[in-house]
C-alpha cells in the first residue's frame, strides 16, 4: 500500500523518499496494491497507480485455487505492462513485496530492466517459501502465461535497512544475493530539535503499533514496580492486543495509571515524546530496524530499550541508552528508577542521544537512496 493509506511507519518511509527523489529532479510513477484503509481518500499526488492486487487478506494468506491465482497473476502483470510501457523507467525499485506477485520482479528481470529492491522487513525470507504462485507446478503457471524464476536475487541490488536485516537475507534466504547494501532507515527533522529538560515526574511513554511483539504489556506490568510513574501508550492496531493490555494494567492494580492514546499523527508525535520523561521500547521481536527509541532521542528524551534485531546496531547501554533484556518487567522498572534517581545520568543520555540521532536522518537516508538508484541506472 501507499500513503495516505498505510498501517504503520514503513509506507511514511517511502513516501517520504518519492519527494525526495522528486525533489532532485527524478520522474516518480508507483505502482502499488489497491488497498485502501477505510475512509481515507486517495489524495492528489501524481503517478501513483492503485492498480496491484494483494494475495493477502487481513495479513493472511487466504487459500486460493489455481483459478484464482492465476486470475489474480494475469492482473498484475497487465497492470505492470501498463506502467512500465506508459513510464518508461530507467530504473524500477522495488519496496516491500510480501503477500505481493513475485512473478512482477520477475517481468521486470526478463525485460532486462535495472532493477534495485529495498528490504525494510524479513519479505524476502517468507515470500520465495510462501508466494502461492511459485506453489503452483511450473507447467500450470506456464499454461497461464505468467512465468516466474525460482531464484530472482541475480535481479537487482538489494538495499538492506540493517545489518541484522541483511544478515538473514544471506544465512537463511532462498536467494542468491550478490549484490548487497545498507541504508538505514532514518527520522524527520521535527525529530531533531531537542526539547528543553523537564523535572523528573514519572511520565513513561510506548509508541508503536499495538502488536504483541511490541511488547507494551512489559512497560504495563513494570508499572507496577514503579508506584510514582504513570504510562501513556500510543498507537494503534490489535483490538484484541488493546483489550489484553487493559486487563494486565487492570490485574497489576495500575489501571488508573495506564492510558491507551490510539493513533497519534506523525506531526504531533515530537510534541508527544518532549511531554514524557522517558521513552521505553521493550519490543520482543527482532525488529528489522526500529525509528522510536532514535526520534526519542532526536527530541532529547533517554530510552529504555531492548536491543533487539536492527536496534541493536546503534543503542548503548548506559552510553546513549539503558538496555534492558526482552520479556523483563522487572529490568524496565530498575532501569526507569536509575532514570528517576540521576539526573546525570539523563543528562548523559540526552547528550549522546541527540549525537546518535543526528547520525540517522531522512537525508542521510534520502542520499543513500539516490545513490543505490543511480548505481542500478549506470549498470
Amino acid at each position: 500500500m501507499y500513503p495516505p493509506h498505510h498501517q504503520g511507519g514503513y509506507e511514511l518511509v517511502w513516501r517520504a523518499a518519492v519527494a525526495d527523489l522528486r525533489a532532485h529532479g527524478h520522474e516518480v510513477t508507483v505502482l502499488t496494491t489497491d488497498h485502501r484503509e477505510p475512509g481515507v481518500p486517495d489524495g492528489d499526488e501524481p503517478d501513483v497507480h492503485r492498480t496491484l492486487r494483494w494475495y493477502w487478506h487481513d495479513h493472511d494468506w487466504p487459500t486460493l485455487g489455481l483459478r484464482e491465482r492465476a486470475r489474480l497473476e494475469r492482473h498484475n502483470a497487465a497492470a505492470l505492462t501498463a506502467v512500465l510501457e506508459r513510464a518508461r523507467p530507467d530504473v524500477v525499485a522495488w519496496w516491500s513485496m510480501g503477500g505481493m506477485s513475485l512473478s512482477l520482479l520477475d517481468a521486470v528481470r526478463r525485460r532486462g530492466l535495472p532493477a534495485v529492491a529495498f528490504v525494510h522487513d524479513d519479505w524476502i525470507l517468507y515470500a520465495p517459501r510462501r508466494d502461492l504462485w511459485l506453489a503452483t507446478p511450473g507447467p500450470l503457471r506456464r499454461l497461464a502465461g505468467v512465468p516466474l524464476a525460482r531464484d530472482l536475487g541475480p535481479a537487482a541490488e538489494w538495499v538492506f535497512v540493517s545489518e541484522h536485516t541483511r544478515d538473514r537475507a544471506l544465512h537463511h534466504g532462498a536467494w542468491t544475493l550478490a549484490r548487497t547494501a545498507i541504508a538505514h532507515s532514518g527520522i524527520d527533522p521535527r525529530f531533531l530539535d531537542p526539547a528543553p529538560e523537564r523535572p523528573w515526574e514519572g511520565r513513561l511513554l510506548v509508541v508503536g503499533r499495538l502488536d504483541e511483539r511490541k511488547g507494551a504489556d512489559v512497560a504495563v506490568t513494570a508499572l507496577a514496580a514503579l508506584p510514582d510513574a504513570t504510562l501513556t501508550v500510543a498507537g494503534d492496531g490489535d483490538a484484541d492486543y488493546a483489550r489484553r493490555l487493559r486487563e494486565t494494567a487492570a490485574a497489576a492494580g495500575v489501571a488508573d495509571r495506564v492510558r491507551l492514546l490510539g493513533p497519534v499523527a506523525r506531526r504531533d508525535l515530537p510534541a508527544l515524546y518532549a511531554a514524557h520523561d522517558a521513552t521505553v521500547f521493550p519490543v520482543r521481536w527482532e525488529e528489522p530496524w526500529g525509528l522510536v527509541p532514535l526520534e526519542s532521542m532526536g527530541v532529547g528524551r533517554p530510552v529504555v530499550a531492548t536491543a533487539r534485531g536492527g536496534a541493536a546496531e546503534y543503542l548503548r547501554d548506559g552510553v546513549n541508552a539503558l538496555v534492558v533484556p526482552p520479556d523483563d518487567p522487572d529490568a524496565v522498572a530498575e532501569a526507569v528508577g536509575r532514570l528517576a534517581a540521576d539526573p546525570a545520568l539523563r543528562g548523559r543520555l540526552r547528550t549522546a542521544g541527540a549525537a546518535t540521532a543526528a547520525a540517522h536522518t531522512h537525508e542521510r537516508f534520502h542520499e543513500q537512496v539516490r545513490a543505490a538508484i543511480s548505481r542500478a541506472g549506470r549498470g
